[in-house]
């Protein structure tokens, strides 16, 4: 699909903050391990951590398309920037707005919207990684509550989340069903950041390992249907995965500017590299990957706009982009030889921030499993 030209204005502006508040930071948020404050606070004032979140819960109103252009180019200039946002926007508000109560919304929704509160979500645990029906946090009937005890790994915003979309089990099943998902507010008793992981990239995004100590998460707080909480997770992922897509865009084109800016500048046997055919093949081959993502991406946003199924559309994206930006990343140093190896240059960034997007979200290879049962189902 094309994408219409009135975002075209909406895409100008984030460029814009993408290029003056959040790429300048960009070196140090990576050597330093966190985003300083005062970016996230103009990240507030400017609505980005409640972009789809309605007017009426004090959010920006717009719609998911908005939202993956914003990921795009924030991540463009950051990708910890970039996910630090993904995963508030995508992964905590939408699975709020989705399935939650009117209550739930009017309670969590307007602080989230002005980033008062930020939120993570925690699926994934040390023995549950792509297999979630294995999950080994449970959740304890204790009449108007539950309690929630396990351990939860690689949760993205684990160390500022004020907000745990939490899911656990609450039978005793062995396999998907009687998982209930809950919100969960990480001051309470019990929620404890276990650990912080020392990452190859995105160093900048905190990912922790939150373990649960009998947590007491009062009943009106499970959200969505008791017991249903699988399909909270697959719907909350299909839209998390187009988030990933798009934060994988956003690498992917980082990376391939520079390069393209750096062959021109390069001199070698008495001319710019940019005309050997060789540099110049390179950069063909980024710039189309880079536009087959992207309409990809706005595919998935387009039918998560219009409440069509996109299962396997954010699939597609996600596995595409994702791949994408690990071969021009590795194709960017490889443009700068020597130099792209060198942290003085930033394409060695880009490559190691790629990495996770073939990881996160679920695997390349579980995005693969997801499009072929799709295409198999389209058949019965």
């Amino acid at each position: 699909m094309l994408i219409d030209e009135s975002y075209s204005e909406i895409r100008d502006m984030m460029s814009k903050f993408a290029d003056t508040e959040v790429a300048p930071l960009a070196h140090d948020i990576d050597k330093n391990g966190s985003i300083p404050d005062s970016l996230k606070q103009k990240l507030c004032e400017n609505g980005f951590m409640g972009i789809y979140v309605p007017e009426e819960y004090g959010g920006a109103g717009m719609d998911y398309m908005s939202y993956s252009i914003m990921i795009e180019e924030m991540s463009r200039g950051c990708s910890s920037t970039g996910v630090w946002l993904s995963a508030h926007n995508s992964l905590a508000i939408w699975p709020i707005l989705k399935f939650g109560t009117d209550e739930q919304k009017k309670k969590y929704l307007p602080k989230m919207a002005t980033g008062e509160l930020v939120g993570c979500f925690c699926l994934s645990e040390p023995n549950a990684g792509s297999d979630p029906g294995t999950l080994s946090t449970v959740g304890e009937d204790k009449g108007d509550h539950f309690e929630l005890s396990g351990t939860k790994n690689f949760i993205t915003n684990g160390k500022e989340a004020d907000i745990a979309i939490v899911l656990a089990k609450t039978s005793k099943s062995n396999d998907h069903k009687g998982i209930t998902a809950f919100i969960v507010e990480t001051k309470l008793a019990g929620f404890n950041v276990q650990k912080l992981e020392d990452k190859l990239g995105i160093k900048g995004s905190s990912t922790a390992q939150i373990h649960l100590d009998k947590v007491k998460v009062p009943k009106e707080n499970i959200l969505g249907d008791f017991e249903k909480g699988f399909r909270v997770a697959l719907a909350t992922l299909d839209g998390g995965r187009v988030g990933i897509a798009a934060q994988a865009l956003g690498i992917g084109e980082a990376a391939f500017r520079y390069a393209r800016m750096y062959a021109t500048q390069r001199v070698q046997f008495g001319k710019p590299i940019s005309n050997l055919q060789a540099i110049q093949f390179k950069i063909a081959d980024m710039s189309t990957k880079l536009q087959a993502a992207r309409l990809l991406i706005y595919h998935a946003s387009d039918l998560k706009d219009k409440g069509q199924p996109y299962s396997k559309e954010a699939a597609q994206a996600k596995l595409f982009a994702s791949e994408a930006a690990m071969w021009i990343t590795t194709q960017a140093i490889q443009v700068l030889g020597g130099n792209g190896y060198t942290k003085e240059y930033p394409v060695e960034r880009y490559f190691r921030d790629a990495k996770i997007c073939e990881i996160y979200e679920g695997t390349s290879e579980i995005q693969r499993l997801v499009i072929a049962a799709n295409e198999f189902k389209s058949i019965n």
